[in-house]
């Protein structure tokens, strides 16, 4: 293969970190859909399936400027690689409980909240090191590779969870999730990262924090506009994911396979987006493919809430994937082109607590399903999101403008 992205894939370092990050990430969204699956078979609750998704995300929103901060100054290949020992040993638990006939809701949600402590780390570590080891000269095909893998990942993990949820339970889908994340900690330990350390000062923390913040808000409106969008989407639209087993079984009347597949719809857009923007075909202003993207996604999920059928929800799911391809991949482009690199990590993590916010829309689509219904508290919730989408990017354009 030649090109940028046949460089990039003969570059051992980059290769491995790609790898390690497209089978972690697809373990971790396998875990999210069967503790979903597991949650509704218990309870019979919109809601509490809700609580167990968002007791994985939280984390983002409490502790992923923390952990931006932390990679600053900490060993990033030390970082991601406890990402993946922790939550292998947290699956080896819970496997052993599922195995036993002890695994009760509380255990999958604490289970959750642990590996999702370590999730908060991927944005400003793993896809850091990613553009780094890729070089300032091919980092929008690195991006692009890694958001279109995530796309991917996000596919074959729904995919594989239903399946493997329907065919072994708890016990084959968490068996499943701790053999590759402690697999991929060990085809980490080969990888050669030098970075500049500085020293670790906790007290100084919510300072660094601080100073990141003033920068993008005096200096850097396309920060600002990053880190809005990605509040409102992930908020806002994103929340659908914690209502696909209730949408898949009760709306649609569906088999679990069939939910998990409908799980992997906006991801198989997104993988093909994600791909043409890599390849070069798709070449656009980087803040209109941010904004519009998320955009589209939204209509997106207003058409597939009003869906009479199954498969013309799945089809306008996929199509929405295109909108989050260029939502994703941008907006760690933006990002790393647009921060000065003694402040990426900080930034960073500030994005991620904007991912974080996610779990506190996915609750309030869970509050909403359960009284007005799943196809409901979609619409309701994507609909706030496109409104506020358009209003945050007419405010930041005219800020921007001096008008």
């Amino acid at each position: 293969m030649n090109g940028p992205i046949g460089e990039l894939l003969k570059t051992p370092d980059f290769l491995r970190l790609w790898l390690v990050g497209a089978f972690a990430n697809a373990m971790r969204w396998l875990e999210l859909l069967a503790s979903g699956l597991f949650a509704y078979e218990a309870t019979g609750s919109a809601l509490a399936v809700t609580a167990v998704v968002a007791a994985r995300q939280l984390p983002q929103l409490l502790f992923g400027a923390f952990a931006g901060a932390v990679s600053e100054a900490m060993n990033r290949k030390t970082i991601v690689m406890l990402a993946l020992v922790v939550p292998a040993f947290v699956s080896t638990v819970l496997a052993t409980l599922a195995t036993t006939g002890e695994l009760a809701l509380w255990h999958v949600a604490l289970g959750n909240l642990v590996s999702g402590t370590m999730w908060a780390t991927e944005m400003s570590t793993r896809r850091r090191m990613v553009g780094e080891v890729a070089g300032p000269h091919r980092i929008v095909p690195a991006i692009a590779l890694d958001s279109a893998t995530n796309a991917a990942t996000r596919m074959v993990g729904p995919l594989l969870g239903g399946i493997v949820f329907g065919w072994l339970g708890m016990k084959g889908a968490y068996t499943l999730t701790a053999l590759v994340q402690f697999a991929g900690a060990f085809a980490l330990a080969g990888l050669v990262h030098p970075q500049v350390a500085r020293r670790l000062d906790l007290a100084r923390i919510p300072a660094e924090i601080a100073e990141g913040l003033a920068y993008a808000w005096t200096t850097k409106p396309t920060i600002l506009l990053v880190w809005g969008i990605t509040v409102v989407t992930n908020a806002f639209a994103f929340a659908y994911s914690g209502l696909v087993a209730p949408l898949g079984i009760s709306a649609f009347h569906v088999s679990p396979a069939l939910v998990g597949l409908l799980a992997a719809a906006e991801p198989i857009g997104a993988l093909v987006g994600g791909a043409l923007i890599a390849a070069g075909v798709v070449r656009m202003d980087r803040r209109l493919t941010f904004a519009g993207g998320s955009a589209l996604f939204m209509v997106a999920l207003i058409v597939m809430a009003l869906s009479p059928s199954y498969w013309l929800a799945f089809a306008v799911l996929v199509l929405g994937g295109f909108g989050t391809a260029g939502f994703g991949n941008m907006q760690t482009t933006l990002m790393l082109t647009e921060a000065p690199p003694d402040m990426r990590s900080r930034l960073m993590g500030i994005v991620t607590v904007g991912i974080g916010t996610g779990p506190l829309g996915v609750l309030a689509a869970g509050v909403i399903a359960t009284e007005f219904g799943p196809r409901t508290a979609v619409l309701i919730m994507a609909v706030t999101g496109l409104l506020l989408t358009a209003a945050l990017t007419i405010w930041l354009r005219r800020r921007a403008s001096g008008s």
